[in-house]
């Protein structure tokens, strides 16, 4: 227990920063819902899928090759790395803001290449910094990382706040008419939500001031050697990576293109993906846990290459894990009537909130699936993991083209559901195989089984008023906890309470 407990601690540390940070910058949801109409928005929700994508290209996969080779000569492989994404993000950048203009014009917003150009800055510093902050981890200079974090996403909300809900409020009449001249001069409504990258880029500027110890605490070296080993090593993680990014975002790629014309009355396809990608952020809960532990888990078991306890180790974590995830699922679902009116501030976005239990399973299915894939990792076998993201993503566009034109953004959430049950069941086979780990797949069955049921049993009892709904779905979540403490007693419950109370033994 005790080495639970050390990932455990520094899985919360890395938390304040992921959980708070990201909770924070969740709140853009409201300003954004209330600053805009949906297909105002779906230009910036396509954007950002690309850009997800492009960040790990800027990379490419040299992160946990870092982690892997940092071992031998921390240093030598911290000069060698930094050194070629400085080079690579540089190239990437150059040729992204050249040919800026044909490209924005080539996804269908002309006259909008001052958005790709802030997102290409934004892609250049995040890749820039990307080494230094796994740098941090690795140091367990969590304090630096963590300010770092949060102070990016504070600054990030004040300034949407300051652009979206004071700027822009003056500049269109609503309040404080005496400063409307000034603020007309510095809003310009052709930006509109083009000041969500504006805000993300001025942000992130300040990971370079954060981090300039780290940025010029290296030697610039070029070593064609090392780097085809490195290269070796990173690319199936960075095709894993890829693949697993292209799962995440094709149904956001493919909704508005596959959606039939008129599926939903009065609603455009674009309205249709800013309805569906704005609601998909109330799943960002189940993204929150996963990339907490995983900042912490995956320095932690690649450290750890030759302990003959890891895999009893790593199945007690995947457990604890995975039930942390279901009160996660349970949490948001039972409580979908009130986040829905605080976060989705247009009646309009409500529309689809009934995607989000499918889709925080899917994300939990996929926070398991990262879990268990370390064994692939400890065993230099990384091409496992692109082969089995690739099949995700081909199983994600198959049932994606066949479900958006039956069921609409509903089939999104479904087509992302499977593929990511189907990543974990395969990762879990071929690790039995390779990498056996006594993993608690019965307890882990009956927790999603009974989660699901209550879930599903919940939804058919719609409550009007809030006062009823949320004490009753509050005395649910209770009940759920106090059967999760019965069951693992052994574990969490002290022996001398289990020895006086005869029904916890």
């Amino acid at each position: 227990m005790s080495v639970l407990k050390k990932l455990a601690s520094e899985t919360a540390s890395y938390g304040v920063s992921t959980i708070l940070g990201r909770s924070l910058n969740f709140l853009l949801v409201f300003i954004h819902t209330a600053a805009f109409m949906p297909g105002e928005l779906g230009v910036n929700i396509k954007l950002y899928s690309y850009v997800a994508v492009a960040n790990i290209i800027y990379t490419y996969g040299m992160e946990t090759a870092f982690f892997r080779f940092a071992a031998e000569d921390k240093m030598k492989y911290y000069n060698i790395i930094q050194s070629a994404i400085l080079v690579s993000s540089g190239l990437f950048s150059v040729i992204l803001i050249v040919f800026s203009k044909s490209i924005i014009a080539y996804l269908g917003y002309a006259g909008k290449e001052n958005f790709l150009i802030w997102l290409v800055l934004i892609l250049a510093i995040d890749a820039i910094t990307a080494i230094p902050f796994a740098r941090l981890r690795l140091e367990k200079q969590t304090k630096k990382f963590v300010k770092a974090k949060i102070i990016n996403i504070l600054i990030n909300v004040f300034l949407n706040v300051f652009f979206l809900l004071i700027l822009k409020k003056i500049a269109e009449g609503d309040y404080l008419n005496s400063l409307q001249p000034l603020a007309k001069t510095l809003y310009n409504p052709k930006i509109g939500a083009g000041y969500i990258f504006l805000a993300n880029l001025l942000a992130n500027a300040t990971f370079l001031y954060f981090l300039r110890k780290e940025l010029f605490d290296f030697t610039f070296t070029i070593d064609k050697q090392e780097l085809k080993k490195l290269f070796i090593f990173a690319y199936p993680v960075m095709l894993m990576v890829l693949a697993s990014t292209f799962n995440l975002l094709f149904d956001r790629l493919l909704l508005e293109r596959l959606l039939p014309e008129g599926f939903y009355p009065q609603r455009t396809s674009a309205e249709a993906l800013g309805i569906y990608g704005n609601v998909y952020k109330l799943s960002i809960f189940m993204a929150l846990a996963t990339q907490a532990f995983r900042y912490a888990a995956e320095p932690f078991f690649l450290s750890k290459t030759d302990d003959k306890n890891s895999p009893e180790t790593l199945a007690n974590v995947t457990k604890w894990f995975l039930i942390t995830c279901i009160f996660i699922w349970l949490g948001v679902c039972l409580n979908l009537d009130w986040l829905k009116i605080f976060f989705l501030r247009k009646k309009i976005y409500w529309e689809g909130i009934s995607v989000v239990p499918i889709l925080l399973l899917a994300n939990l299915f996929l926070g398991v699936y990262y879990n268990i894939s370390v064994w692939f990792k400890l065993n230099k076998k990384t091409y496992f993991g692109t082969i089995i993201t690739l099949i995700g993503l081909a199983i994600t566009i198959l049932f994606n083209i066949i479900l958006i034109p039956q069921f609409g953004y509903l089939g999104c959430a479904i087509a992302f559901l499977i593929s990511c049950f189907s990543m974990t069941a395969l990762c879990y086979l071929l690790g039995q195989r390779y990498y056996p780990v006594p993993y608690h797949i019965n307890s882990a069955l009956g927790y999603i089984i009974s989660a699901g049921l209550l879930i599903y049993g919940v939804m058919q009892i719609e409550f009007d008023n809030l006062w009823l709904s949320i004490p009753y779905h509050i005395l649910l979540l209770i009940l759920y906890t106090l059967g999760v403490v019965i069951v693992e007693r052994k574990t969490i419950i002290p022996l001398r309470i289990r020895d006086k109370y005869a029904f916890l033994k």
